[in-house]
């Protein structure tokens, strides 16, 4: 194959998996579903047309809509229910274990190891929403100086700051102190800078997050493509997520119409490989916030893009959207959800073929792998079903 790109729409998950009990969450667990649910129907012609409404229970879907897509699901096997875990298995790499999490807050040897290495006190230090914790501590951060620290369900050590009280450089440096301390019995996945702006009351979080992660515990497929001589182009927070390991380029980005321009310009200037890009807006503005009108907004953008991007694809080309974790906004708490996750693809010319329920999300690395010829550390490739 020529090009592959893959698109992550980050949390869309489309049903819960068998064993999402273990990880709190209910049997009802839906996050596409129940949006569309939620708003007495929803019309997403294109990702209909690609096979939406053969994986999902969609409302307001129209049932006489031709489907000339790929279609099918993919259940998690790694444990946890968090970003990296996610995308990691995407790309063949399977783990045993889940990341640490801190329900009860950071051990304080640990922040005062942190706080001495920073030369700042700290604020919060406890699991919370990211936009409300800035309204809760946001004016005495103006006050003090200090940083906001907080975590929540997910392994991750999330650091907030007012870009005018501390530049963002700044404040990537103070993550990046933090990513060194948190090993060991510490160890998390991810550092997250949480930069924001605006006035108390009216704060609002920037474009300039970035993500400090641990690098891939093992071989992925990304790291056979870069061995093969593979061109890969990380779109969004893909870099972050395999700390740019087996990347050719990474491009940030700061919203999910950033990451589908990104997407569209790169189809224009890459002639072979794999554009994998990952839209978070869906996972981070609406998902974690329970803003179901907004969710189902982010799911009309993309619907609007789907032609745009397809239009820009030639013979060889493959286009498939998925997600590395539900966030339904209709379940309780903020917190990610254990689902299944969709496989919605597209190549030139092709008529609807289903893949099935896939038993990892590592079958579409394999399927990765085996389009340009490598070898994928886990998973079985559904590629024969879509050519």
């Amino acid at each position: 194959m020529s090009r592959i790109v893959i698109i992550v729409l980050d949390s869309a998950g489309v049903g819960a998996a068998p064993d999402a009990a273990q990880w709190g969450d209910g049997p009802q667990v839906n996050t596409i579903g129940n949006v569309a649910r939620s708003l007495g129907g929803l019309s997403l012609p294109h990702l209909e047309a690609l096979g939406l409404g053969r994986i999902v229970d969609l409302a307001g879907a129209d049932p006489s809509r031709e489907v000339h897509g790929i279609h099918g699901r993919m259940r998690p096997r790694s444990p946890g229910k968090d970003t990296m875990g996610g995308h990691w298995e995407m790309m063949g790499l399977i783990l045993d274990e889940p990341f640490q999490t801190f329900p009860q807050g950071f051990p304080r040897e640990l922040m005062e190891r942190f706080e001495d290495a920073i030369g700042r006190k700290t604020l919060g230090n406890y699991p919370a929403s990211g936009t409300v914790i800035i309204e809760e501590l946001g004016p005495e951060h103006l006050r003090t100086g200090r940083p906001i620290v907080y975590t929540s369900a997910d392994s991750v050590f999330q650091v907030a700051a007012h870009e005018d009280v501390i530049p963002v450089d700044e404040l990537y440096r103070i993550c990046h102190v933090a990513r060194d301390l948190l090993t060991g019995p510490y160890l998390v996945g991810r550092v997250i800078a949480r930069p924001f702006v605006g006035k108390s009351g009216a704060f609002v979080r920037t474009g300039n997050r970035r993500d400090l992660t641990v690098p891939p515990l093992g071989p992925t497929v990304l790291d056979a493509l870069a061995s093969a001589g593979v061109p890969t182009h990380g779109i969004g927070k893909i870099g972050d997520i395999f700390s740019g390991r087996g990347l050719s380029t990474d491009t940030h980005t700061g919203s999910n119409r950033e990451g589908l321009e990104q997407v569209l310009a790169h189809l224009g200037r890459v002639e072979r490989g794999l554009i994998f890009a990952n839209l978070v807006d869906f996972d981070s503005k609406y998902g974690h916030r329970r803003d179901v009108e907004g969710y189902a907004r982010a799911l009309q953008e993309v619907d609007a893009w789907v032609e745009r991007i397809t239009q820009a694809m030639g013979e060889g080309d493959v286009l498939i959207f998925t997600a590395d974790h539900g966030c339904d906004p209709t379940a309780p708490g903020t917190d990610h959800t254990r689902e299944e996750v969709p496989i919605l693809g597209y190549t030139p010319g092709g008529t609807e073929r289903s893949v099935g329920l896939r038993r990892s999300l590592a079958d579409l690395g394999a399927t990765v792998a085996e389009a340009f010829g490598v070898a994928s550390p886990a998973g079985e490739s559904f590629l024969g079903a879509i050519q």
